[in-house]
């Protein structure tokens, strides 16, 4: 449904921090931030899920599946695929 790095993207988008995603979409801060802190997909109720995404749609956000094509205009960011990050150490 929606991946973490998806959320973290598409807040970054919108210009807002956690707290204001949980007030637009109806759930706690805390729910939240263990959305984000998840690795890959988002686990939860689907019910705060929904909520999420709903908010998310309704704020302008276009979440874009593997595979799926973005039909609709607009500025957007998507991950082909995660390089590898290296860190160089001075």
């Amino acid at each position: 449904m929606i991946t973490s790095s998806q959320m973290r993207a598409a807040r970054a988008l919108l210009g807002i921090d956690q707290k204001t995603l949980a007030a637009l979409s109806g759930v706690s801060l805390p729910t939240i931030q263990r959305m984000e802190a998840s690795g890959g997909n988002v686990r939860g109720i689907v019910d705060s899920l929904t909520k999420v995404v709903d908010a998310l749609n309704r704020a302008g956000i276009d979440l874009i599946g593997d595979n799926a094509r973005s039909e609709s205009g607009g500025r957007g960011v998507r991950l082909k695929e995660p390089a590898p990050v290296r860190i160089e150490q001075s």
